[in-house]
């Protein structure tokens, strides 16, 4: 039987340089700098995680378009920013900072309210109107589907109130949570009924 010798081929491994794993975050890092200098970032997001699972942020110049729970899909919700609004998105935290911060600030019960611009251009129409009233929902209390109904204007379109708390583009910080059942019950959630009772609670304390 014929024997074959495999070539020894461990010094060319050896010539190899040693991989800098830094090298792909300071390439992303210049990436995201050049893309901002020549305006060419129209959205940017990164992530945060908080008790209600790792929430992602997303904005434009405008301001925060979007945040949105793990269960949606962080990656669709991606795509679909890059469709309705631009394809020039990257993951940039720096113009999150504020936002980030802000939303720490909240889930360890310093902050009540959020002053954050906000980019409304994902809603629409009634929806819009029942988004813009909810801040007026007071931190640690509830408004029914039927009362947000009549305080946007249409006390009969109660159904197009649940319909616009579950498209909320910006919920934690467009406090739809707040909206609860007429008997008292929380409702459906965009993040789920257990991310609802957790924010719930956390402002009931």
């Amino acid at each position: 039987m014929m024997t074959i010798h495999e070539p020894d081929d461990r010094h060319l491994f050896d010539a190899l340089p040693a991989i800098d794993f830094n090298t792909s975050e300071r390439l992303h890092i210049d990436l995201v700098s050049a893309a901002q200098r020549e305006g060419l970032l129209d959205v940017a997001y990164r992530t945060v995680g908080t008790p209600v699972g790792e929430l992602l942020l997303a904005a434009t110049e405008r301001g925060l378009v979007r945040v949105a729970f793990d269960r949606q899909g962080h990656s669709s919700v991606l795509e679909s920013l890059a469709e309705l609004i631009s394809p020039r998105i990257l993951r940039a935290p720096a113009r999150l900072d504020e936002a980030a911060r802000q939303i720490d600030e909240y889930f360890a019960g310093r902050r009540r309210t959020f002053d954050l611009p906000l980019d409304w251009r994902l809603s629409r129409g009634f929806r819009l109107n029942v988004l813009e009233h909810l801040p007026d929902i007071a931190y640690g209390r509830t408004a029914s589907y039927a009362e947000v109904a009549a305080a946007a204007g249409s006390p009969r379109a109660v159904r197009a109130v649940g319909t616009a708390c579950a498209t909320n583009p910006l919920p934690v910080v467009v406090p739809c949570h707040r909206v609860v059942r007429s008997d008292g019950t929380s409702g459906g959630y965009v993040g789920g009924a257990e991310a609802k009772e957790t924010l719930l609670s956390l402002e009931a304390a």
